[in-house]
């Protein structure tokens, strides 16, 4: 796999999709940190890590309705295995007037864009919700 973050976000699109509780992705730290982010702004219920019928180490994600639709409208991978995509704290992106959230990488931890703001950092955008 080539893009893991990119897997999980679209394991996610297609969840809500379909009307899904829940969905499982293979488990690594960076997802982790991602999904930290999405529960810690109200995108999702949480999640929990398990281990799939093979025996590998998965994470569950509990995804969040509202009145039957999906909480996450728009979910994007702006930076990509092909083209990274750093920003300075001053050029990071506020998505729809500061509705939406950026998700940034950065030396200090992978946090909101509002976060990384606070903390004057920038990073890589991994991705925007909204």
């Amino acid at each position: 796999m080539n893009d893991p973050i990119g897997d999980m976000l679209t394991r996610i699109r297609n969840a809500q999709m379909r009307g899904k509780s829940t969905v499982v992705t293979p488990a690594s730290k960076l997802r982790a940190w991602v999904l930290d982010v999405l529960a810690q702004e109200g995108y999702i219920r949480g999640y929990e890590r398990i281990t799939d019928e093979r025996g590998h180490p998965a994470i569950e994600i509990s995804l969040k309705y509202y009145e039957g639709e999906p909480v996450i409208r728009e979910l994007k991978r702006v930076s990509k295995p092909g083209r990274r995509v750093y920003m300075g704290v001053k050029d990071l992106p506020s998505v729809r007037q500061g509705l939406g959230v950026s998700i940034v990488s950065t030396p200090k931890g992978v946090m909101s864009d509002a976060n990384a703001r606070a903390a004057n950092v920038g990073g890589e955008v991994l991705c925007t919700v909204f």
